[in-house]
């Protein structure tokens, strides 16, 4: 299975797959798989046990019973390469799934805190925001903590030992900031893109209209080289800008509520296509919940300047609520750190611990640690202040 497009391929017989993101690393995985007559795929759509898989016969159904895990972050999902039964096989089945790259993961509402992954082997996460409603930056910060976070046995991205204000991961998260030509205002528009900068340090921000073209080539661009995802709440134009960068209405579009600017699902299985002027787009469902999974490493980076300025604190495991000698209460003070900034760090630190505790022993003992801490400290106050009034 050698790819004549690349560079000391002889054979063309995966040429077919090259527009789909398959290269000369994903060939050489494949090659156990090929020696047993499989072939190669991407999954382009999941449903209900069985997946399309584009081949190089073309799009096939295949059935997934062979590979279902007990794990959950195991299950086949959009974007993934696998190996699938050669034609003439009926039912066709999916033998294995490659290893993954990269993917884009959530928690689930389960009590056991299950991971749920979203697209697999992707390299830009496109966070998709309406400018039809109100910005909510401490959403935009819980997508940009997922995508800098979300792991599948291998990290998602490379992550640094020292927090900055820019990102390297293999995929890059990029806000794009939908229905721009509902602030005909630039100065307006420039205000808007600033405070989402704000939240999203390093990161592209990007205001895009499908309806008038503003700034579809310049994400047209960056799409361009790999595989992105699509990702936002219901009403945030995903499908819509999906079928602009497509150049043809694939995707159905339904109108968001004027009331509120929410959409209806629109979009209910997530959808792996090839774009005209080159890469991969996965559009996906309307998110109502964005729960964080295994996030610590994602929030360090969204939130890099509170984290910076934690490690200048005089206490190593100061919490920044009232310790002397406090950096970050201290930037606080000074305004030079917004108070939302560090309510919605500390937010997801705690739901990040909360999650973390469900399936991780040795956190759970650290937070009850925290907390019996923390509970003596806040006695220790009671019993000062009720002392000093005795004396008085």
């Amino acid at each position: 299975m050698s790819l004549s497009s690349l560079p000391g391929s002889s054979s063309s017989s995966s040429h077919s797959l090259v527009p789909y993101g398959w290269d000369a690393d994903w060939e050489a995985e494949f090659t156990p798989f090929a020696e047993q007559g499989l072939l190669p795929g991407r999954v382009v759509r999941v449903d209900r046990g069985l997946c399309d898989v584009v081949t190089t016969g073309g799009v096939v159904r295949a059935d997934t019973e062979f590979v279902v895990p007990r794990d959950p972050m195991k299950v086949v999902c959009t974007g993934d390469w696998v190996a699938v039964d050669p034609e003439g096989r009926d039912p066709r089945y999916v033998r294995t799934l490659l290893p993954r790259r990269t993917a884009f993961v959530r928690s689930t509402s389960s009590k056991r805190s299950d991971g749920q992954v979203l697209a697999t082997n992707i390299d830009h996460v496109v966070i998709c925001v309406s400018l039809a409603v109100e910005l909510d930056l401490g959403r935009i910060e819980r997508f940009l903590a997922l995508a800098m976070s979300s792991s599948s046995g291998e990290a998602l991205l490379h992550k640094s030992a020292e927090p900055a204000l820019s990102w390297e991961p293999r995929a890059q998260p990029l806000v794009v900031l939908t229905k721009a030509d509902l602030v005909p205002d630039p100065v307006g528009l420039a205000y808007l893109v600033q405070d989402v900068e704000t939240a999203a340090p390093g990161v592209q921000v990007l205001p895009v209209s499908s309806t008038d073209g503003a700034g579809l080539d310049v994400l047209g661009a960056v799409v361009s080289g790999g595989t992105s995802v699509l990702l936002g709440q219901s009403g945030a134009g995903k499908s819509t800008l999906a079928n602009a960068l497509l150049g043809d209405d694939v995707m159905a579009v339904q109108t968001a509520r004027d009331v509120d600017g929410k959409g209806r699902h629109t979009t209910t299985t997530r959808n792996l296509l090839v774009l005209p002027g080159g890469g991969v787009l996965i559009d996906t469902p309307g998110l109502r919940g964005v729960g964080l999974f295994d996030a610590g490493s994602g929030v360090g980076q969204v939130f890099a300047e509170i984290e910076e300025l934690a490690r200048t604190c005089r206490f190593q495991d100061c919490a920044h609520l009232a310790e002397p000698g406090c950096a970050v209460l201290a930037a606080l003070d000074s305004g030079v750190l917004p108070e939302r900034r560090l309510e919605s760090y500390r937010k997801l630190l705690r739901e990040n611990q909360r999650i973390m505790a469900k399936t991780d022993v040795r956190v759970r003992s650290e937070l009850r640690k925290e907390w019996k801490r923390r509970g003596a400290e806040g006695r220790a106050a009671m019993e000062a202040k009720r002392g000093s009034r005795t004396w008085h």
